[in-house]
């Protein structure tokens, strides 16, 4: 036998907060209240499932009393009552989250089933919150969510290896979720209260890679007026994550082979080893393979660091995770940003699965983000995602006109050629301009926008830009007239 449903009344009317709980105690455990005062203490120390409230409340108003109580860690489903009936006030109410409106005089038997209904649509969202919690549950590890055929392997790596002191190389392209899982390797290691250290070697150049890994000795080179402790001692005994591990100059993968391989470094400058205890995990969005084939990556090395490898999918190969991704998106962002949870509107879910996320889960991430911080409806329309979801056509970027390679500024034809056609231009280095530019166009020149949508990391974007001269120029402000009149 279930428990009894709690109604609270809230009426400054005697003879309506009276007549109501005459009327409902059979059926439900009936609390009244004369003044939004009184309705609050209620809610704050007594578990109520509905309450039905008037809109006037003498010098209180219904509304803030729904504000208020909605705001409350278990709120109660709110059905308004007002003699004043209008579809203004109806949608107001319904707006900042009333389950339904009703007019006076009111209907018992249409209260009652209101009520019913109510309390049938409270019973839902509780189970389907438990279903989402016992969904992460079943699915998540340390924040990596993923309910697909795909991720089951990386989820049953992830809790496999944790534990173990062996390297981990982990695979993927960008903004697939290779930091959290480095994250998750870590905390669930018998080492989680030791430090994790992460370095991002793309973002430094060899020098000042070498002297951040492994440290310096006073006077080692210009500028060194100190010793300096480098990442590898200040992880000892925890965790050091190597990310973008393809980009290290051959110098670097000299004196980090000799780290994995003995457990000492040397600091630059230094000749005494230094004895480590630190897991190293590293990442790539690169094929590593094929750099050691071309000469570009150590082979020892290579092998060094692929002890366990894991490979994180795109997300265009994992699209079933998408709704479990934006429904945690959802609720960590609106909490982020200061703002209600909303539901995404049934629109929303086929353009997120039609679309291809060249930048992954970072991306759907921003999509997400974008739809919180602009939505004013009780959900999240189509319309307060980036533009470029609801576009008709392919997904992603469509492909820029381009101009044909004569060597001359001849104005672009009106659409593009296709690829096999003579004068076609091929030249990679004018394509990858043409698609940054047409990336940051449609983003109105957000550069974090632009790189997840073309599946770069920001800083990747920011030297891009930089290489191929298209950073905008400030304007100067015009100089002032200081000739006399």
């Amino acid at each position: 036998m279930t428990d009894t449903a709690t109604v609270l009344i809230v009426d400054d009317e005697k003879a309506t907060r009276e007549g109501l709980r005459q009327a409902l105690e059979d059926e439900f455990d009936c609390y009244v209240a004369a003044s939004a005062a009184e309705a609050l203490e209620y809610l704050k120390n007594d578990p109520i499932d509905v309450m039905l409230t008037d809109l006037r409340l003498k010098e209180d108003d219904g509304m803030k009393l729904l504000d208020e109580a909605l705001k409350l860690p278990k709120p109660p489903v709110c059905i308004m009552m007002t003699a004043y009936g209008s579809v203004d006030t109806a949608v107001e109410a319904m707006r900042r989250g009333a389950y339904h409106f009703v007019t006076k005089p009111l209907n018992l038997d249409e209260v009652d089933l209101l009520i019913k209904r109510a309390l049938r649509s409270r019973t839902l969202e509780v189970e389907n919150k438990e279903l989402r919690r016992q969904v992460e549950r079943k699915f998540s590890i340390e924040g990596i969510l993923g309910q697909s055929e795909i991720m089951k392997p990386v989820l049953e790596t992830v809790q496999q290896v944790a534990p173990t002191r062996a390297t981990v190389l982990i695979e993927g392209e960008s903004g697939t979720g290779k930091e959290l899982v480095a994250h998750a390797l870590h905390n669930l290691s018998g080492r989680p209260k030791q430090k994790m250290v992460v370095v991002h070697c793309a973002a430094l150049s060899p020098q000042i890679l070498e002297s951040e890994l492994f440290g310096h000795e006073k006077g080692a080179f210009t500028g060194a007026q100190d010793r300096r402790i480098g990442r590898f001692e200040l992880a000892d005994g925890g965790t050091l994550f190597l990310d973008e591990i393809g980009e290290i100059d051959a110098s670097v993968q000299v004196k980090l082979l000799r780290a994995l391989g003995e457990h000492t470094i040397e600091r630059v400058g230094g000749n005494k080893p230094v004895k480590i205890d630190v897991r190293v995990i590293a990442a790539t969005n690169k094929d590593l393979a094929k750099l050691v084939e071309e000469g570009k990556f150590r082979e020892d090395l290579y092998w060094r660091l692929r002890v366990v490898t894991i490979h994180m999918p795109p997300l265009r190969e994992r699209k079933s995770d998408i709704a479990v991704l934006a429904d945690h998106f959802l609720k960590d962002l609106a909490d982020t940003n200061g703002k209600p949870p909303k539901p995404l509107d049934e629109e929303v879910m086929p353009a997120l699965m039609n679309y291809d996320w060249p930048g992954n889960v970072r991306e759907l991430r921003t999509v997400i983000e974008h739809g919180v911080v602009m939505s004013t409806t009780p959900r999240v329309m189509l319309r307060h995602l980036p533009s470029y979801l609801s576009q008709s056509g392919v997904p992603g970027l469509r492909v820029p006109v381009m101009q044909p390679a004569r060597g001359t500024d001849a104005p672009a034809p009106a659409s593009a050629p296709p690829m096999h056609a003579p004068g076609f231009d091929l030249n990679i280095e004018r394509m990858e301009k043409l698609f940054i530019r047409e990336a940051l166009e449609r983003t109105n020149h957000n550069r974090t926008e632009a790189a997840a949508l073309l599946g770069l990391s920001r800083r990747t974007m920011q030297r891009k830009l930089k290489e191929m001269d298209l950073v905008r120029k400030k304007k100067k402000p015009a100089a002032e007239n200081t000739t006399d009149a």
